[in-house]
């Protein structure tokens, strides 16, 4: 008998440990939050009558967030410099959803501008009411503390490359590169509010090898801070020469 039990115990080992293998292999996020994807609280759940301020709302995941909360019923506040692409957005989020036009507010807003801030609070307070502030101390009765979530996306195909700059200030990118390889928009979002929804305090969202580093950084930061200065000096470089440091990683690149 005892010996039959250090049998199956001998082949069920290795086997679980090939299956957590190959789960970390194709997962794109930690098993934390690709474990409440499966059985955790869903956001549609969760999300619905909240309201939301999403900054960098015009484009990338903020542009993204702003769709798939809508989708939740969630109330939004809709900010970033560019007020054409807030009402843009705005549009697409009251096609996509049930919510109301009053259930969104297109707040421009430059962050680097802090004395702005209060004022934009206030504006956002009295666009929603006091409803917001009873619906929060109702959600968080049982939670004297509030959660702070940390995101750390790896890279996502988003408009941000457009915006980087080279070592000539002014000057974008003039090669943006295949994005196809990145994680898409949709599916970092979608994991963010899972994560939200299931109270993650903190979510690592790649594909690999970058989730793999993010391993790395946790349990041998020696090792951690070796690769990243060697591959940091590569993005470096492919900045100052006009690439997508992320889609020309393994690329030469051009002598000026």
């Amino acid at each position: 008998m005892d010996f039959c039990l250090l049998s199956a115990v001998c082949y069920f080992i290795p086997l679980y440990l090939l299956i957590q293998f190959l789960r970390f292999i194709f997962a794109d996020a930690d098993f934390t939050l690709l474990w409440a994807c499966v059985v955790g609280t869903k956001p549609e759940a969760r999300l619905k009558g909240l309201v939301v301020w999403i900054t960098g709302a015009s484009s990338g995941i903020g542009e993204e967030l702003a769709y798939q909360l809508a989708g939740c019923g969630s109330r939004l506040v809709l900010s970033a410099r560019r007020v054409d692409e807030l009402d843009r957005v705005k549009r697409r989020c009251l096609e996509r959803s049930n919510l109301q036009d009053q259930d969104i507010l297109v707040l421009p807003l430059d962050l680097l501008e802090r004395t702005s801030h209060e004022a934009k609070t206030k504006a956002a307070i009295q666009h929603f009411g006091n409803g917001f502030f009873n619906s929060l101390r109702t959600e968080l009765t049982d939670y004297p503390k509030i959660l702070i979530s940390t995101v750390c996306p790896g890279p996502v195909q988003s408009q941000i490359v457009h915006n980087a700059f080279t070592e000539e200030l002014g000057t974008p990118i003039t090669t943006v590169g295949d994005q196809q390889h990145k994680m898409p928009t949709s599916r970092c979002v979608r994991l963010i509010l899972v994560g939200i929804a299931n109270g993650a305090k903190e979510m690592w969202i790649a594909q690999q090898p970058f989730l793999l580093f993010y391993y790395v950084w946790q349990y041998t930061p020696t090792w951690a801070w070796f690769i990243t200065n060697v591959l940091g000096r590569k993005r470096v470089q492919n900045f100052k020469a006009g690439l997508d440091a992320d889609s020309a990683y393994f690329t030469k690149p051009k002598s000026s």
